[in-house]
């Protein structure tokens, strides 16, 4: 590939404004292609230099995704697995790694308590004697508690693999730069290259999804699993101070990329926008 198309690659719609709105540009860049004698010649190079660019950003995408998950997988179940599951068994009271797993268990052992007992006074249960109660109550008691060390020990896996996973994308970021440029020229194409129609549609998509009045209820949903996936304590405070503060957030910087460049380069998608929201 030549430098030439290499650097026609790297150029963005984003590099592009100016003063002129870039509809226009375009239609006097069509009018000048169509009047050009060589617009077949440079017509085929683009469609190489497209071809070479789409092709890139798809292999590194494919590889910048795979990449981790495999060595997040491989050292959870070959390097990690093996020596927490050792040093956990060898400590028989590591239960719990916060209050939160010890409140799930308790209350889980509280509503198989009270499932018992209910299904003995519908005469569900025979020979309901106090014996035989308590020895439910135990065998329950022990699977939550080998159920919650597995948990507590898989957190512990996930928190090791998942920095090896980020150490092993940061590095394939920083030792394959060129790709990583030809991908950001790729997607910023494909954005900017939508109908003014599918641009806003998909603002007003991402906007209600994760900063509207109702995706309080996803953060919420997104921050437990976050937080039973790294085994920290499921505070409701931080919580509900992530959820007044992060959409917030978000949304400040998603208005100001509209203002910043969106409404430069496609001012009609943003009136679009606008209309539809309205």
């Amino acid at each position: 590939m030549k430098y030439w198309n290499l650097k026609k690659i790297h150029q963005s719609p984003v590099d592009k404004v100016g003063i002129i709105p870039r509809s226009i540009s375009k239609l006097f860049d069509k009018f000048k292609k169509e009047l050009d004698p060589n617009a077949e010649v440079e017509a085929l190079e683009d469609f190489k230099v497209a071809r070479y660019q789409t092709l890139t950003s798809v292999k590194y995408v494919i590889f910048l995704l795979i990449m981790p998950i495999l060595i997040n997988q491989i050292s959870k179940s070959l390097l990690f697995g093996p020596c927490i599951n050792y040093l956990w068994n060898r400590n028989q009271q590591s239960i719990f790694l916060n209050h939160s797993q010890e409140e799930r268990a308790f209350a889980e052992l509280q509503r198989f308590e009270e499932k018992l007992h209910f299904e003995i006074l519908i005469g569900k249960v025979d020979n309901a004697s106090q014996k035989t109660i308590n020895h439910k109550m135990t065998d329950k008691a022990l699977e939550l508690a080998q159920e919650y060390a597995n948990e507590s020990s898989c957190a512990v896996k996930n928190i090791l693999a998942d920095l090896l996973s980020c150490t092993v994308f940061v590095s394939i970021l920083i030792t394959n730069k060129r790709q990583f440029s030809i991908l950001k020229s790729f997607i910023n194409e494909l954005i900017y290259g939508l109908s003014d129609t599918a641009k806003a549609f998909l603002i007003i998509l991402f906007t209600d999804m994760f900063v509207g009045f109702h995706s309080p209820h996803g953060w919420e949903v997104i921050i437990e699993v976050i937080l039973r996936h790294f085994g920290l304590p499921e505070s409701r405070d931080f919580i509900f101070l992530f959820i007044s503060t992060f959409p917030v957030i978000l949304d400040t910087i998603f208005k100001y990329w509209i203002f910043r460049y969106l409404n430069k380069i496609s001012p009609s998608a943003v009136a679009t926008y606008h209309n539809m929201n309205e």
